[in-house]
């Protein structure tokens, strides 16, 4: 019997960008139930290659051309991913040497990588240096072993200034300016150092100001925007050389949590095509560069898992599966999570199956922590069933405590 042409489900937050035939939940067009066999095993991470170029193409569609995008690999460092990445971006973010290798590895032009983070080992300066990548500087201590770095291969020391604003990103999931930081250099200390860059002889090329993460405003994205893109032009006048690279950052968020919604891009779009046109009179050098991570990776990927046991405790079903904190940390609401909120979760092979009332969906793990759905409506869970977690292409696999109590890891693998 032919099966039934694909579908996709209404635009709710989980399903927009995957179809469903036959009751089963489609990634890169793969049923589930084929995908898990393919892979060998469940748990495993599965992201999707059109979801993740669609939305590249959506976002190059609502920013202006002139704006490059970046991919911060720190939202998902799988090879594959980075690599299938490069080729839609304009460069990778890196925040540590391993994740300049992956991105190297992965075809990345050196000239478009650059390297953050508050705490570079010398090692890992000298390993930029040699590698033609551009770093972010974070702090005056850097400048001395990158210039010597530079003194012995005899090729410059690109490097940006990473500023911490005197501003924060408002209602942003996580702070990264404003106040105390320990990321970038406090605005008011960047004309030392930019001093200190000079003397050393580094090769300076502009600033990274990143004032927050997953944001859902765009009024206030573009605000943080506005007010990086003054605050460069302020520092460039004690800049060493003209300013030819501006990181305004990121901050995109995406829906998890009922009520949430997806972030209208066309305000921040119009908002860097007015910053754009000034940039072409006012840093007329500069590129005008956006960080993103999460947005770009996030909703593209799916966490899958399978169902152990259906235990009833006290009138309450409880569905055991073989996943959990383990090995996605973010869905059980331990990633910085201050309520514990369900990410989407769905039974994958039965997606068209009538729902009931609340059950929950936890791992394996001897701790009431191991949680990835708490009192959610689901089809009636029966052993055997796939799991399936969505939102899960960012902050999952990497940022998870995979070798807590000794369970087996997970995988990934590119659809």
């Amino acid at each position: 019997m032919a099966s039934s042409p694909e579908r996709v489900l209404p635009r709710h937050a989980e399903m927009s960008q995957f179809g469903v035939r036959d009751g089963h939940l489609l990634v890169g067009g793969v049923p589930l139930a084929q995908l898990a066999a393919r892979v060998g095993q469940t748990p495993f991470y599965a992201y999707d290659r059109a979801a993740l170029r669609a939305r590249v193409a959506s976002l190059r569609q609502a920013l202006p051309p002139a704006v490059k995008l970046h991919y911060a690999m720190k939202a998902n460092p799988m090879p594959a991913l980075v690599a299938f990445m490069a080729g839609l971006v304009d460069g990778i973010d890196v925040a540590s040497a391993g994740e300049l290798k992956v991105a190297l590895d992965g075809g990345a032009d050196p000239r478009e990588v650059s390297f953050a983070g508050p705490g570079k080992r010398d090692i890992e300066l000298r390993q930029a240096v040699a590698g033609g990548v551009l770093v972010n500087v974070e702090s005056m201590r850097e400048v001395a072993p990158l210039a010597a770095a530079a003194a012995e291969l005899g090729v410059p020391a690109r490097v940006a200034v990473r500023v911490n604003p005197d501003f924060e990103l408002k209602g942003s999931g996580m702070k990264m300016g404003g106040g105390p930081k320990q990321f970038g250099v406090d605005v008011e200390q960047v004309p030392a150092l930019l001093d200190a860059i000079g003397s050393a002889g580094l090769a300076f090329e502009g600033f990274h100001l990143f004032a927050g993460s997953q944001n859902l405003k765009p009024e206030s994205i573009c605000e943080a925007q506005q007010k990086s893109f003054e605050l460069a032009l302020r520092l460039a006048a004690d800049a060493p050389a003209p300013v030819r690279f501006l990181n305004l950052g990121g901050g995109f968020g995406i829906p998890y949590f009922p009520g949430e919604q997806h972030l209208d891009l066309r305000p921040i779009g119009d908002n860097l095509a007015a910053l754009v046109a000034r940039a072409a009179s006012e840093l007329p050098q500069a590129s005008l560069v956006i960080e993103l991570g999460r947005y770009l990776v996030g909703e593209a990927g799916v966490y899958v898992c399978r169902v152990l046991d259906r235990k009833v405790s006290r009138g309450h079903v409880f569905l055991v599966t073989d996943g959990g904190l383990h090995h996605h940390l973010s869905a059980s609401g331990n990633f910085g999570q201050v309520v514990r909120k369900n990410y989407p979760v769905a039974i994958g092979n039965r997606m068209e199956a009538p729902r009931q009332a609340g059950a929950s969906v936890v791992g394996p793990l001897c701790t009431p922590l191991d949680l990835l759905a708490d009192r959610l409506d689901l089809p009636d869970g029966r052993e055997g069933d796939l799991v399936v977690v969505f939102q899960s292409g960012a902050y999952g696999a990497s940022a998870s405590p995979q070798n807590f109590l000794g369970h087996p890891a997970c995988v990934e693998v590119l659809v």
